[in-house]
């Protein structure tokens, strides 16, 4: 299933190439070739994430879920905790306003990262994922 960012790219260099080049043979050994080296450079990424997650060192191995402890934390604060403390505080008569931030950017790094998460939950199910016996 080729990735949103693949069609794009592709999209995009196909309407070059329907503008710059004539012959539809040629179009068409282009975007093949296109297509192949970006699948290639997917995969080498594919390596190297999984070399990164099973290092040792907690900085090398540890970044992703670091930012989805980060992501966690912030929607806690930002839906239980903050709502909790102002609605508590104000109840005792002391008006405080606590510090907001914009959530929006951190969310679509979060839906992000549960959408991977549901993607690997899925294959797990489904018994498709590599070491599932």
């Amino acid at each position: 299933m080729p990735d949103p960012i693949t069609n794009s790219v592709v999209g995009i260099a196909g309407s070059v190439l329907n503008k710059f080049v004539a012959d539809k043979n040629l179009k068409m050994k282009l975007e093949h070739e296109l297509k192949t080296q970006l699948q290639t450079a997917n995969l080498a990424q594919v390596q190297i994430n999984k070399i990164e997650a099973g290092h040792k060192s907690l900085f090398v191995a540890g970044w992703r879920p670091s930012v989805g402890w980060v992501c966690s934390i912030a929607m806690a604060y930002h839906f239980i905790l903050a709502p909790i403390v102002e609605f508590g505080v104000n109840i005792a008569g002391i008006q405080v306003s606590l510090p907001e931030f914009d959530f929006s950017q951190l969310s679509t790094i979060l839906m992000a990262m549960l959408g991977m998460a549901g993607l690997r939950t899925y294959e797990k199910q489904k018994k498709v994922a590599k070491g599932d016996d």
